[in-house]
C-alpha cells in the first residue's frame, strides 16, 4: 500500500481521500456547473460511487500511477475539493488532472497551490523530471491558474477530448523539475525535500 503524505502548503492542504468524503466527491461530480470543463461528462449517482470507490483503491495499486487527492482548507479535514497527479508510464513524467473547488470552498482563488504541492511531491519523492497539464482552450480563466502554479505554456492539442456532445482543444502547458525548483516556496522545499510514505500490507 502506497499511501501520500498530507501535502501542506500556506493556504490549503491535501491528502489522500477517505470513505467519509463520498458525500463531497458525488456532488462535485454530479454538478452541471462543475464538471463543464473537465475531461469526462457529469456523472450520475451511481457512476460517482463507482469513481470514487476506483479512487479509493489508489494506494493498493503497484506501481502506482494515479493519485487524486482531497483539498482542504487550512486547520480543516473537510474535503472541498479534488486534485489528482496521473504518472505516465513511460520516461519519468506525468500530468496534473481534476482540479475541482466546490463553490463554498475557502480556498477559492488558491487552487494553483494544489497544483504545486503535488509538483513539489512529484519532482522531490516521485523524483519526477516533467510534469504537465491542461485545460479546454475555452476555459480561459485557467490560464492565470497555470501560471501560478509554475507552468509555461507549450501546445494547443486539437479535439483531444469529446465531452457534452462536441469536441474539444485542450491548451497544454509544462515544466521541468531544474526551472520549478528554483520557484519552490519554504513549504513546496519541505515536500521536494521529504522521504516517499511507503507502507506494506
Amino acid at each position: 500500500m502506497t499511501h501520500l503524505p498530507e501535502l501542506h502548503g500556506e493556504h490549503l492542504w491535501l491528502r489522500e481521500l477517505r470513505a467519509t468524503d463520498l458525500i463531497a466527491f458525488e456532488r462535485i461530480y454530479t454538478h452541471r456547473i462543475l464538471t463543464r470543463y473537465l475531461g469526462i461528462d457529469r456523472m450520475d449517482a451511481r457512476q460517482a460511487q463507482d469513481a470514487f470507490a476506483q479512487c479509493l483503491a489508489q494506494p493498493y495499486t503497484h506501481p502506482r500511477r494515479r493519485h487524486t487527492l482531497a483539498i482542504c482548507a487550512p486547520g480543516d479535514d473537510v474535503m472541498v475539493g479534488t486534485m489528482g497527479l496521473l504518472v505516465e508510464d513511460y520516461g519519468r513524467n506525468a500530468m496534473l488532472t481534476g482540479l475541482v473547488l466546490l463553490p463554498d470552498a475557502p480556498v477559492r482563488g488558491h487552487g494553483h497551490e494544489a497544483g504545486r504541492l503535488l509538483m513539489a511531491y512529484g519532482f522531490g519523492p516521485l523524483g519526477l523530471h516533467r510534469i504537465w497539464a491542461g485545460h479546454r482552450a475555452d476555459h480561459a480563466r485557467m490560464r492565470d491558474v497555470m501560471l501560478a502554479a509554475g507552468l509555461r505554456p507549450e501546445a494547443t492539442l486539437r479535439e483531444l477530448f469529446h465531452t457534452q456532445g462536441r469536441w474539444h482543444d485542450v491548451t497544454t502547458y509544462s515544466t521541468v523539475a531544474p526551472e520549478w525548483r528554483r520557484s519552490a516556496t519554504h513549504a513546496e522545499q519541505a515536500v521536494l525535500a521529504s522521504t516517499r510514505s511507503l507502507q506494506s500490507s
